[in-house]
């Protein structure tokens, strides 16, 4: 025959729309008008994955070689790893994209029951081609690091036994969650937080196609803001965008609810110079009025803290304490009782340098 012909045995009930995450696509691939911009603007091929330019071109090479092997795709959220695999799995199937992968994701039942039974069954089934290429199946097992240790072992039988007709792809944010027996049989590639840049081209890319008015300022808050995170960026763009329509530094600060930089300086300046009750009185004022969170503000005290020349001592002592401050908000300890342990760590400071400066 001129082309080759894909007669697929996929068991009923086991499609990989069944089994996403509930996005709804156009023939295309894009998504419909009007939903999230996480999944409006979620990557349909490789060419359009924000970063990562090496694993990419990596995995991209495979592909096109038909070598792929059993991929662990780990990192922080928000950096591509889902949207890479599913890029890949419209580029080996196409239009047969829907019966050749199932993906089961944190949302799912994925115990060991669900790996002997439904995983195995859909891996066990050949796609049965007439022509030079065979299509090998796709099972991705999204935030792999969620399932239980179990089922993990069951897992790695059914990975060998069945590699000649399927291929894994394991996605989590923690490798060392995975047992060693499975990363053994993976090929693993790292996805770090995005750069800056990858973030703000992708953003202007949005707020190109959805006309929207950001300023340089406004654009630069939410990527200072995500740490890397895209999906956290495009989220905070809608948001603010709905909240405000012109969309500034204070707009976005608001929206999100983090202090914004002058009120951390002021905070800071009033922790360095004033007494013990003023400060906290002007601290827990500004709390009230600005509706700000301590953990929120002890986290932006800390890049605030090396960037004032103090010695090293001094500033290891400071550090450990904000830690610990940060660590006590975390298990819903008192704040008033922790705006007091802040006020004294940088009291005790305040007093190192004033017997470093003698």
């Amino acid at each position: 025959m001129a082309e080759d012909m894909v007669v697929d045995t996929v068991p009923r009930g086991l499609s990989a729309a069944q089994k996403g995450k509930g996005k709804v696509e156009t023939g295309s691939g894009r998504q419909v008008k009007g939903g999230p911009w996480v999944e409006k603007y979620r990557p349909t091929s490789l060419a359009d994955v924000a970063a990562h330019k090496d694993i990419i071109d990596t995995i991209d090479r495979l592909t096109g070689e038909n070598r792929l092997p059993h991929l662990l795709l780990y990192g922080p959220p928000g950096t591509g790893k889902t949207s890479t695999i599913l890029a890949v799995a419209r580029k080996l199937y196409g239009a047969q994209y829907q019966n050749m992968i199932l993906e089961l994701n944190a949302s799912d039942d994925r115990g060991i029951e669900v790996v002997r039974q439904q995983v195995q069954d859909f891996a066990s089934t050949k796609s049965i081609s007439f022509g030079p290429k065979v299509n090998v199946k796709l099972v991705i097992l999204d935030e792999a690091d969620a399932m239980t240790k179990e089922a993990q072992f069951a897992l790695r039988r059914v990975i060998e036994k069945y590699t000649k007709s399927t291929r894994f792809c394991l996605i989590c944010n923690y490798a060392s969650k995975i047992i060693p027996a499975l990363q053994s049989r993976c090929t693993r590639f790292r996805f770090a937080p995005l750069d800056p840049s990858n973030v703000t081209e992708r953003l202007r890319y949005v707020i190109q196609q959805e006309g929207l008015d950001v300023t340089d300022g406004g654009l630069a808050a939410i990527v200072r803001l995500v740490n890397g995170d895209l999906r956290k960026a495009l989220n905070i763009l809608q948001s603010a965008q709905m909240a405000s329509p012109h969309l500034t530094e204070e707009a976005v600060y608001l929206c999100t609810g983090n202090p914004m930089p002058k009120d951390i300086e002021q905070i800071a300046f009033w922790l360095l110079n004033e007494p013990f009750d003023t400060s906290y009185q002007k601290i827990t004022q500004m709390k009230t009025s600005k509706g700000l969170a301590l953990v929120d503000v002890v986290r932006e005290l800390q890049p605030f803290v090396f960037s004032i020349d103090m010695p090293p001592a001094v500033r290891v002592q400071l550090i450990d304490a904000l830690a610990d401050i940060e660590y006590r908000l975390a298990f819903g300890t008192n704040e008033k009782l922790q705006l007091g342990a802040l006020l004294s760590a940088f009291t005790h400071a305040r007093a190192a340098l004033v017997a470093a400066a003698r």
